[in-house]
């Protein structure tokens, strides 16, 4: 029996995600992710009306499995600062991993055609990380909400340059098939991240 339901929408994105990265938009044909995804074309355009459509619901569909991936920095220490330097350590290898920056170069380069997804994913990839520091500095280190957001301005920028810059151009990419939830690749290095920490955030009680 064939898949039916959610079940199929999930099939058919994540066939649509894997033409759009290997192809770009304008080369991806759904007659392709149709038969990549096990179903028939008039399938496909019962669930979704055009290739435009069907490619801001892999966007969000991407959005939210980053989101998943990321969580809180509360949930990887008990300890605030080592908290920290596994979040953003969690950040930085989510956004190195190949998969992560085939998605974000597709979408700079889909941006005019499709301003409101390029914001979707800008805000999965930043905005959304900052905010969380941000919650956590105030929450938990007592920072002021100024300060926090100051703070993990500078943290997020120094942790991500030059490594993500680099991987953007394809430089310095990590191409594990698979990220795991449970621990941090062993290709990033966390050595940069605890001196970004140590040197932007200041200890508990001080």
């Amino acid at each position: 029996m064939g898949k039916r339901g959610d079940e199929l929408r999930h099939q058919m994105l994540h066939a649509a995600k894997d033409v759009f990265l290997e192809v770009g938009f304008e080369r991806a044909s759904m007659d392709v992710i149709a038969a990549r995804a096990e179903t028939t074309k008039r399938t496909l355009y019962a669930h979704f009306d055009n290739k435009e459509s069907l490619f801001l619901a892999v966007v969000d569909m991407v959005r939210g499995l980053l989101l998943e991936r990321l969580k809180l920095p509360g949930e990887y220490a008990p300890d605030p600062r080592e908290a920290l330097v596994r979040f953003c350590g969690k950040f930085l290898e989510t956004l190195v991993w190949q998969r992560s920056l085939r998605m974000v170069r597709l979408s700079i380069a889909e941006t005019e055609r499709f301003p409101d997804g390029a914001a979707k994913l800008h805000e999965a990839l930043f905005d959304t990380a900052q905010d969380r520091l941000e919650a956590f500095l105030h929450q938990r280190l007592k920072l002021s909400l100024k300060a926090s957001a100051h703070t993990a301005s500078a943290l997020i920028a120094r942790v991500l340059y030059p490594r993500f810059v680099r991987a953007l151009f394809g430089l310095d990419v990590m191409t594990d098939a698979q990220l795991h939830d449970d621990r941090i690749s062993e290709k990033i290095d966390l050595a940069p991240v605890r001196e970004a920490v140590k040197a932007l955030v200041p200890k508990p009680g001080k």
